[in-house]
């Protein structure tokens, strides 16, 4: 048995020749039943598990005959509850698919039996429940019994993850008393001392544990850092940089710290058609990807590979004045999502998947929608979830977006819920600590662009109002977090009313989340020229901002700024960078370092520049 660190938290590797198991009399002292009514605790960390293997939690087994009374068993995206009625041969078991146990992430389960329901609740979740065919055994004798934590007494079907917490607590559902908690993952009821997050010190008079922590070695942009990779060491190869996340962002251990010089222009990237948007990524082993939203029907968009430090088109895929990508994952699969905007009934985004042996992306699956603007996409309780941003129908702004879930039965993504928004034009998803948000950039209702964006926040399976912030002509949202702090900028287009000329030179606001009000409140206010985007990103220790400057009301070719945050003088104007029709900025980091991108929704021109750093 060994002690591991992993994801910032702690927990047993199970191995050994011996198998680790207790009679159950240590436990059932004055009686030798088992409870009728109780939950099961555990927090396990398990890696993905190959089809047909099945791996036991905890299993308690009749000594002499062998036979299995009780267990508690993972396999490829499933957990089973095995049982054995009283009376009967044979076994009963419930099983709980497509729950994401074995995803390489912690997780806290509570299973409780009551009578003939089985309640399953997934870090802090909702709770899904199963009838049995008949109630748990009343009278289940547990006398000549073993416990085997980790296995089911045979070397077949051994635990291989780690295990941070195993619970059998008699009685009712114990979920009320592990769940609301900021890190539902790890929902704490009872934690040996040994793998709390006390830092472990040798004890010459006591067992020294086996003890080991995951390291990560990247190019590119930083992995993760939350609480659940507390303590992780991660080793930026590009930088030759050791840093250590402290549960909210990577501090330095040792490092060359870089700093931003200047900006290089780098590569002129002709597309087929003025480009709305692009979209980076990345696919293993691929490599480093841009999908780009062309205006032009014929060729299409293009998606463009890194290769030999250029972007290089790779792929055509027929779009309609394409306005934007979105790329994202479902288990296994890869997909990209456009944002199609005809504006001529029936019009249609579509889904396109990655195929590996033809190795480029084909027709997935079509969804209705109406002058889409944006997508997004993301992910609530191991949940997958789009939201589409439908700026209009016909001549009528104030319409549905539509948020689609994930059917992980057809392999689909069908209706979830409807949102009212008015010329949506950006949907952003954030989370801040057990909390999810969604906010929508509210562009023009009909009559003026002076209205509001909503910020909704996910209660009881939905999504509901959280805030209303006023906006002119809003068109992006961008979220980003500073030590600690939580901030979401807006990007204000135009000021458009029935009466008087348009004005586009208007500020544009950055806002930060204030605990004691629980709202976001006006941080910094940035002069800007019909600003549509907004990127945030990081070099070295510094924190910048980059706007889309895109028209002043008298000519495409603006300065785009790069803004430099300075603690408590806020975002600070560093970079002024000549462009033309700018739409979209995005950032991104390769072995060849890190590059600014910007689109034009004017001209087939897109511009790659390089942050030349010291």
């Amino acid at each position: 048995m060994q002690m591991v660190q992993s994801k910032g938290s702690r927990g047993l590797r199970l191995g050994g020749a011996m198998a680790l198991s207790f009679h159950a009399s240590q436990i059932f002292i004055n009686c030798d039943y088992f409870p009728a009514e109780f939950s099961l605790v555990a927090t396990v960390k398990i890696p993905k598990l190959q089809p047909k293997t099945n791996q036991y939690i905890f299993s308690l087994v009749e000594e002499t005959s062998d036979s299995l009374l009780l267990g508690l068993r993972v396999s490829n995206n499933h957990l089973h509850f095995i049982t054995m009625p009283t009376g009967k041969r044979g076994r009963s078991r419930l099983s709980y698919k497509d729950i994401g146990l074995d995803d390489n992430r912690w997780h806290t389960m509570v299973l409780a039996i009551t009578g003939p329901y089985a309640t399953l609740t997934l870090d802090c979740g909702l709770p899904l429940q199963l009838k049995q065919a008949q109630s748990f055994p009343t009278s289940l004798s547990t006398r000549g019994s073993r416990f085997y934590i980790g296995s089911r007494r045979r070397w077949r079907g051994r635990f291989s993850g780690l295990l941070r917490q195993l619970v059998l607590l008699p009685g009712s559902d114990a979920t009320p008393q592990l769940c609301p908690t900021s890190y539902p993952s790890l929902a704490e009821l009872s934690i040996p001392q040994v793998l709390t997050s006390t830092p472990l010190l040798p004890d010459h008079q006591g067992q020294v544990y086996a003890y080991e922590a995951e390291t990560r070695v990247t190019v590119g942009n930083p992995p993760l850092c939350s609480r659940t990779e507390h303590g992780q060491l991660w080793f930026n190869a590009q930088s030759k940089g050791l840093l250590i996340c402290d549960g909210l962002s990577w501090r330095d251990l040792l490092q060359n710290r870089e700093r931003l010089d200047y900006v290089e222009d780098y590569q002129d990237l002709y597309t087929g058609s003025e480009t709305f948007d692009i979209e980076i990524f990345s696919i293993r082993p691929e490599g480093l990807f841009m999908a780009a939203a062309n205006r032009d029907s014929r060729p299409g968009s293009g998606i463009y590979k890194w290769s030999n430090g250029l972007f290089q088109l790779y792929q055509n895929i027929s779009t309609h004045k394409a306005q934007a990508w979105k790329y994202f994952t479902v288990g296994n699969m890869i997909f990209l999502v456009v944002a199609n905007s005809r504006e001529v009934e029936p019009e249609v985004s579509i889904i396109f998947r990655w195929n590996k042996r033809q190795r480029r992306f084909i027709r997935y699956q079509t969804l209705k929608t109406h002058a889409a603007r944006d997508w997004e996409a993301f992910i609530i309780h191991n949940q997958s979830f789009l939201v589409v941003a439908n700026h209009r129908q016909e001549s009528n702004h104030n319409i549905q977006s539509v948020i689609y879930r994930w059917n992980p039965n057809t392999k689909l993504f069908e209706v979830n819920q409807t949102l009212s928004t008015s010329g949506a034009y950006d949907w952003e998803f954030f989370t801040v600590g057990p909390y999810h948000f969604l906010a929508v950039a509210n562009t023009f209702d009909g009559q003026t662009t002076t209205i509001s964006s909503t910020i909704y926040v996910w209660v009881n399976g939905r999504f509901q109002t959280f805030q209303n912030i006023p906006t002119l002509g809003a068109t992006d949202w961008e979220t980003f977090q500073i030590n600690g702090r939580f901030f979401l900028a807006v990007a204000n287009s135009q000021k458009v009313s029935e009466h008087g000329p348009n004005v586009y030179s208007i500020n544009s606001t950055v806002y930060e989340l204030n605990m004691l009000t629980q709202s976001f409140i006006p941080f910094q206010d940035i002069l800007t020229h019909s600003a549509v985007d907004w990127e945030f990103f990081s070099v070295g220790e510094e924190k910048f901002l980059v706007v889309a400057n895109s028209h002043d009301g008298i000519s495409y070719s603006q300065n785009s700024v790069v803004y430099r945050w300075q603690g408590y003088e806020g975002f600070v104007p560093v970079h002024s960078l000549p462009t033309f029709g700018c739409r979209d900025w995005e950032y991104f980091s390769t072995e060849d370092g890190s590059f600014l991108i910007y689109s034009s929704a004017t001209s087939r021109l897109s511009k790659v520049f390089k942050l030349k750093t010291y």
